[in-house]
């Protein structure tokens, strides 16, 4: 970020009085609530830091509880602003504040600073102490030392000459930063998440592609049987070690045309789950390409936990996160029978009125959700199980409600109905 841009923005910001809400809505970006419903976004990412205001609302898609957290949140929620300034004429924003009450006030800076391999986010008291930081810095990977509990090494001030330049309308600035930003990630990511759904596609289609050929196992089981019995037959004919061998065919035969009968009763269902799978991906891949911002692509497919044990077993569902609340999907029979089973009487359970659709449920310990959980649960439910558009009429009632009849066959009753276009 350019240096006279960086003024500008604090010109911008001296207009507030109040940060009224802080959190960290991303790993390195804070959203803060300035007084009359300004709300600006630090991102300290140090190949790509920016400053930016945006129209849409978040799916908080990660509750961040760390000690940076819990110290950013309670030291400048609903704090009076005492000065906003650049610290040595650099790239440094400084947020002085004052929280508290009339028996005691507490002064608190919160430094944000824009310095390519420096970028950071730094909470200090009124001692310069850190309190906390977004990246903490031993002295084995730096000359500065950032650690809690240690006095702050001021930067060194730049000796070069930044360029001076300014732009016409700041706020309208901060708009066009997200909106160009977000325009190179969605492409990006748009490319990448279709790349992921095509390589599993073809991974499920080679699979299904590969099945055993239903009426040709029926023929082999049947094969096999013969073959057993007529060796049983003829047993009578041989003696000793002949005999020996001969039977233990017939067993081995027996054996094949058990499993090629198996196969025959269980392939169906595997074929059944594979095709079920297929069509969520495919549907998936819709929504991707039909995506008009990050954060809509992120909620339907969220990245994988980095610290993820690779051998871990994938959870039977596929979930969702928003607002704090786990929406859980099932993208096939198996699934949704899971679902049903696993599900506590207080969560709320959603379905298509009427006709056949996955089962979605939303974990809950109260008696109500939110209506806009209500909503994206119902939306996600009729996304996952519609070829077309429309309106559709989704019903939902807590788990208690509803009674398992055979597999993922269920009757219900109390219940609710919503509608949701697509």
């Amino acid at each position: 970020m350019k240096l006279y841009i960086l003024k500008q923005i604090t010109q911008y910001l001296n207009n507030f009085t109040t940060i009224k809400y802080i959190k960290r809505v991303d790993n390195n970006t804070i959203k803060v609530e300035f007084d009359k419903k300004n709300i600006i976004y630090f991102n300290l990412t140090k190949s790509n830091s920016m400053i930016y205001k945006k129209d849409s609302n978040d799916n908080i898609k990660k509750d961040f509880n760390a000690p940076f957290d819990v110290i950013l949140t309670k030291r400048f929620t609903k704090a009076k602003i005492d000065k906003i300034y650049l610290l040595n004429n650099d790239k440094i924003l400084r947020f002085e504040v004052l929280s508290g009450n009339s028996y005691k006030v507490t002064k608190t800076t919160l430094q944000l600073e824009f310095t390519g391999k420096h970028t950071n986010i730094i909470i200090l008291d009124e001692n310069e102490i850190i309190l906390e930081a977004l990246r903490h810095i031993d002295e084995y990977s730096s000359v500065r030392v950032v650690q809690v509990g240690l006095k702050l090494t001021p930067l060194e001030k730049p000796n070069f000459t930044y360029e001076d330049n300014s732009v016409e309308d700041i706020e309208q600035y901060l708009y066009d930063i997200y909106k160009k930003q977000e325009i190179q990630e969605l492409t990006s990511l748009k490319k990448q998440k279709l790349t992921q759904i095509d390589k599993q596609l073809k991974k499920l289609t080679n699979i299904l592609n590969k099945l055993d050929d239903l009426k040709k196992l029926e023929e082999n089981s049947i094969k096999y049987n013969n073959e057993a019995n007529d060796i049983l037959s003829d047993l009578y004919k041989f003696n000793g070690y002949e005999k020996q061998i001969k039977l233990k065919k017939a067993n081995d035969l027996f054996t094949m045309s058990k499993k090629a009968k198996q196969k025959v009763k269980n392939q169906h269902k595997e074929e059944l789950n594979l095709k079920q799978k297929i069509e969520f991906y495919q549907r998936l891949k819709q929504i991707i390409q039909n995506s008009t911002t990050i954060s809509e692509i992120e909620f339907y497919f969220p990245k994988k936990d980095k610290n993820q044990i690779k051998t871990k077993k994938a959870q039977p569902y596929q979930s969702f996160f928003i607002d704090g609340y786990k929406i859980m999907l099932g993208r096939d029979e198996r699934e949704n029978i899971y679902l049903l089973k696993h599900s506590r009487a207080s969560d709320f359970w959603f379905h298509l009125q009427g006709q056949v659709s996955s089962h979605v449920i939303v974990q809950n310990s109260k008696k109500t959700i939110p209506e806009n959980i209500i909503y994206e649960a119902a939306k996600i439910c009729v996304r996952f199980s519609v070829n077309s558009g429309g309106v559709y009429s989704v019903d939902f009632t807590q788990r208690r409600n509803v009674k398992i009849q055979t597999k993922a066959n269920v009757l219900y009753n109390p219940y609710s109905t919503i509608e949701v276009k697509l």
